[in-house]
């Protein structure tokens, strides 16, 4: 038992340098361009495949020694760090001065541009690479075996970063990246040219990232869902540690990835005598840990408070009253809307379509509610939609209620959600605000994907919806449309 919980603690410390290598690069990016970028998990899973194709080639030219597999790695990271600087060059060096969800959503894109052009090269099949040589075998701990390759890793996050360590004190870049940590208008006030800084940090961090997913090689395939959800891991431990603090991100990737270690080493326990899976919690601990840092100390471990920055974007002006134009136009859209059914004939699946086009648009309107006028970033909305359907399911089947009482009140669970973490949410703001919520809405989809008994797992409630009068797509899509005109009306004139 004992050995095995030891085990477990060193297969956390093998995966704190994986952690620590994608944040570290991320942090360093946020701490000179202020940018989050949503793409950084995006060079880790190019970084794998880059590996993955190189040592395909080096294979047969340099033989399965050493030097093929080490030069492969080298070479994903480098490879990938131009690829980062070529990013900056062309999209984020023209946004720089745009606000902060702008930015985000142009690395969002980023992202999905990244995974076409790798389904596009690798195709959608998981690719594992070869063994790293002379680490193909196992060590005797307390009893247990340990994969030597996983030892390397433990080693290779304190290497990293006492070289990063050295770069930042011992070197000119060094100095002029902490100065852009703590004011980067003055640095370019002083003659530093800003925006080959920025491109070269983007290219360290890229190949930091780069580098952590190109060593998992013998340890994982490279598959085309790396990008988020090493992302998601990637900025719970930047924030946890401090954006722009190296070794914040290296004491939170501790943190983080013993946690789910010891998770993991827990297993399955009874509690009141049911059984109680703590390795499925290990997203769920994560983000609670995240959300926890961001209420306490919003600005990470050893992280300091972020300043305004000078010349930053204005945010969203008021709504504008709609004028007579504006509302000849709503006027012939809702006359249009309402006549679609006549169409159902000729096209059967038009009303499905329209209806799940209207749920968007009431969606959307929302979440633009709360970021336009409301001023705030949200990542959490989707966590209210969930809600709002888990709570009608849960009225519907568990009290037996009507579908139309339990639709009346199931936005009743969206709103108790939506005041828990807004009583937490509000006191923050920008970027920490955006990650507390991405955290709540995390915590949400992790209860709500592993509680199968309650809301069904991964397969979801299905067979309880609609009543016998709202059976039809047109009866439906009718009602869809009132309460979804109803509900962005009401949004309108608040």
């Amino acid at each position: 038992m004992v050995s095995g919980f030891a085990v477990q603690l060193l297969n956390g410390l093998a995966g704190a340098s994986t952690l620590f290598l994608i944040a570290v690069g991320l942090s360093l990016i946020f701490g000179v361009t202020r940018i989050v970028n949503f793409a950084h998990g995006s060079m880790f899973m190019v970084g794998l495949y880059v590996a993955y194709s190189l040592t395909q080639f080096f294979g047969p030219v340099l033989g399965t020694g050493p030097i093929g597999f080490w030069l492969s790695i080298l070479l994903a990271a480098v490879t990938v760090g131009a690829l980062g600087a070529l990013i900056e060059l062309l999209i984020l060096r023209r946004i720089y001065g745009a606000p902060e969800l702008f930015q985000l959503l142009a690395t969002f894109a980023v992202v999905l541009m990244l995974r076409d052009t790798a389904l596009a090269i690798w195709g959608p099949d998981d690719l594992l690479g070869p063994k790293a040589p002379g680490m193909k075998g196992a060590v005797e701990i307390l009893g247990r075996q340990f994969p030597q390759y996983d030892l390397f890793l433990i080693f290779v996050g304190p290497a990293v970063l006492a070289a990063l360590w050295l770069l930042l004190r011992r070197s000119r870049l060094g100095v002029l990246i902490r100065a852009a940590t703590q004011d980067r208008e003055m640095v370019g006030a002083l003659g530093v040219n800003q925006a080959w800084l920025f491109t070269g940090v983007f290219a360290l961090g890229s190949a930091l990232a780069a580098l952590g997913g190109a060593l998992q090689l013998p340890r994982e395939p490279a598959n085309l869902a790396l990008d988020l959800t090493t992302i998601g891991d990637a900025f719970v431990v930047v924030v946890v540690g401090g954006m722009g603090s190296i070794p914040g991100a290296y004491l939170a990737a501790l943190i983080i990835a013993e946690i789910k270690a010891i998770c993991y080493g827990i297993g399955t326990v009874e509690i009141f005598g049911s059984p109680f899976a703590f390795s499925k919690l290990t997203l769920v601990v994560e983000f609670l840990v995240m959300a926890t840092v961001l209420i306490w100390r919003p600005w990470g471990l050893l992280g300091k408070p972020q300043g305004a920055v000078r010349g930053a974007a204005a945010g969203e002006a008021p709504m504008r009253p709609m004028g007579r134009a504006g509302v000849v136009t709503v006027g012939v859209l809702v006359a249009a809307m309402l006549a679609l059914p006549l169409l159902r004939d000729a096209y059967p699946y038009l009303a499905v379509l329209m209806i799940d086009i209207l749920i968007a648009v009431l969606f959307a309107t929302s979440l633009h509610f709360i970021m336009g006028p409301g001023g705030m970033h949200s990542f959490g909305h989707a966590a209210y939609f969930g809600l709002g359907a888990y709570g009608a399911a849960a009225l519907l089947k568990g009290l037996a209620l009507p579908m139309e009482v339990a639709l009346a009140f199931a936005p009743v669970a969206a709103l108790i959600g939506a005041a828990l973490f807004g009583w937490f949410a509000v006191r923050l703001s920008g970027v920490y605000l955006a990650m507390l919520t991405l955290a709540f809405a995390q915590i949400v989809w992790s209860i709500v994907y592993q509680w199968d008994d309650f809301t069904g797992g991964s397969n979801g409630l299905v067979g309880i919806w609609p009543s016998e009068r709202f059976a039809s797509k047109t009866a439906y899509y009718y009602l869809t449309l009132a309460l979804v005109g109803a509900s962005v009306f009401a949004l309108r004139r608040l």
